[in-house]
């Protein structure tokens, strides 16, 4: 019976966690291309402790049809590959901005003047960045 206190109170295993978020980011990545979505970018947070996720994927969308396409394929094959479903989600109505929260993993969909906007890159500037274009 101790043992099994034990389990109960064991932390998870960050690789447990960090293999879980690569297939969720590898899966998002993928379905932005899929839908022609533009400088794509993951950012690796996790040596920021401010940051509140481990990573950002930030990509656009040159239009609001082509933003809802984007976030929506995300969905999409993140529920189907990963059986993950967002933890939160904000912008679709005005589809300027959609962020979908994964919790350790959070997406940025945004329109090219949104995104020169708000600069996130620059905001999260001491982030290890790995592009995905092409």
């Amino acid at each position: 019976m101790e043992q099994l206190s034990v389990l109960a109170t064991r932390k998870r295993s960050s690789v447990a966690r960090l293999t879980k978020s690569s297939k969720i980011l590898k899966v998002i990545i993928h379905a932005i291309q899929e839908k022609k979505g533009e400088n794509i970018i993951a950012m690796d947070l996790r040596k920021i402790p401010e940051a509140v996720a481990d990573f950002f994927i930030i990509c656009q969308g040159s239009s609001s049809p082509q933003v809802k396409a984007i976030s929506d394929s995300i969905e999409m094959e993140v529920k189907s590959q990963c059986e993950e479903m967002p933890y939160r989600q904000e912008g679709r109505s005005a589809l300027q901005w959609v962020l979908i929260d994964y919790v350790n993993v959070v997406v940025h969909v945004m329109q090219p003047e949104t995104r020169k906007f708000y600069k996130l890159e620059e905001m999260w500037s001491d982030a290890e960045v790995t592009e995905h274009n092409g």
